[in-house]
């Protein structure tokens, strides 16, 4: 499964980063790379709970980051 992060500059000058495929996780950061760096943690943490809670069933995942320069 690959994830979509969204990203949009919030009217007070924050960044909110949102998982499409995943309802309510959601981050905000000062810059946009923070928002998705926090956004990709969690996540990982809410697949890691819904997995450990046998909430869901394991599925291929994708993760791409960049490297940085």
């Amino acid at each position: 499964m690959n994830f979509t992060i969204e990203q949009e500059q919030e009217s007070d000058g924050r960044w909110l980063a949102e998982v499409m495929e995943l309802p309510g996780v959601l981050a905000y950061g000062a810059t946009p790379l923070e928002a998705v760096s926090k956004v990709e943690v969690l996540a990982l943490r809410v697949i890691a709970e819904r997995l450990e809670h046998s909430e869901s069933r394991p599925f291929p995942i994708s993760i791409s980051l960049p490297i940085a320069a």
